[in-house]
């Protein structure tokens, strides 16, 4: 299955949108959040360019929790 240019980035923006929304509460969460991001790279990685950086780590968002 091959996937084009456009879909990937469509799947990378319904990510970030998953990854703007949750709260981690607990560490079911937590591993929601580590399977999302690594997700996210996976997709920037098909379309070939590095992802930006999260800044709701640097900032102590819930991602940092």
């Amino acid at each position: 299955m091959s996937l084009t240019k456009k879909s990937v980035e469509t799947l990378i923006d319904l990510v970030e949108i998953k990854l703007s929304c949750i709260e981690v509460f607990d560490g079911q969460d937590g591993q929601t959040v580590n399977r999302l991001e690594q997700c996210r790279k996976e997709l920037y990685g098909l379309v070939g360019k590095e992802p930006p950086r999260d800044e709701r780590l640097t900032l102590g968002g819930p991602a940092a929790a």
